[in-house]
């Protein structure tokens, strides 16, 4: 597979929006998508945020398994980075988050009413594209505030979202503007932080397939009805084909059509409960 890098011109903008933007807020969410929190971060942030209170949030919990998330939250909370786990398509994760982000600022608070002021507390939402960004947004704000979309790149500039007691300054997705692990990298282009115009599908299915056969063998076996996952993994690709029916005129293997569905598939959590780093 060929080396994996997305960085558009849009993002040095965002990179320097948020640098512009940090001195108004009084804390940041980092939202990281649950199946590769590892992947989701992003050093960059996290050296711009380096003065201000950070909550980490795991999204998309749903597709990953219980015990993986709890793994990784211990695993940040020992590194120092305050986390929590949340689904934000799940009503409980408002109450939760909205919780958590007050305790994170409870001395910001405590300030102001010391000094006999109300002021909303300003939150920025950062993080790679396609982590759910907006749409944990949308959840605090109780209706469709932002845009959201299920694919890299949909919210292009800032957006100041003000609710009664909290104001969220949502941003693009950003990505590290370099790619030295290239493992991380196929992560991130696995769970759609990428822009799939600009990824070969029939490498990123083969290569899928390749790393799920060592970590989650059962999984495939029951969603694909294969056996044998000693094979070389370009027959493993050539039995999803013929189960799926993905054959062109004559018994060609459709490669593309099936290299479509076995990522759809993943990322839709149809696969199983996958964490991948």
């Amino acid at each position: 597979m060929k080396h994996l890098q997305w960085f558009p011109g849009h993002m040095t903008a965002a990179m320097r929006m948020m640098e512009e933007n940090v001195k108004a807020v009084d804390g940041v969410m980092i939202v990281l998508d649950a199946r590769a929190p590892r992947a989701s971060l992003n050093p960059k942030l996290d050296k711009l945020f380096t003065n201000k209170k950070v909550l980490y949030v795991l999204n998309k919990t749903d597709l990953v398994d219980a015990k993986d998330v709890k793994r990784t939250i211990a695993e940040f909370t020992k590194e120092g980075k305050e986390t929590v786990a949340v689904s934000a398509m799940d009503k409980r994760a408002v109450d939760l988050l909205y919780s958590r982000i007050f305790a994170l600022l409870k001395d910001k608070l405590e300030r102001n009413k010391l000094k006999g002021v109300f002021k909303p507390i300003r939150v920025m939402v950062a993080g790679i594209p396609n982590t759910g960004k907006s749409t944990i947004i949308n959840a605090l704000c109780g209706g469709k505030k932002t845009v959201t979309g299920n694919k890299a790149g949909v919210t292009k500039g800032k957006q100041w979202v003000r609710l009664r007691e909290l104001e969220l300054l949502d941003t693009p997705g950003t990505m590290p503007p370099a790619f030295e692990n290239q493992t991380l990298a196929k992560h991130l282009a696995y769970i759609g932080s990428m822009n799939d115009a600009n990824i070969d599908f029939s490498d990123l299915a083969f290569e899928l397939l390749n790393e799920l056969k060592e970590t989650y063998p059962e999984a495939l076996k029951n969603k694909y009805g294969i056996e044998n996952l000693e094979r070389p993994t370009i027959e493993l690709y050539d039995d999803i084909c013929v189960r799926r029916g993905f054959l062109r005129r004559g018994g060609e293997y459709d490669y593309e059509r099936c290299a479509t569905a076995i990522v759809d598939d993943f990322r839709k959590g149809r696969i199983g409960k996958i964490i991948l780093d």
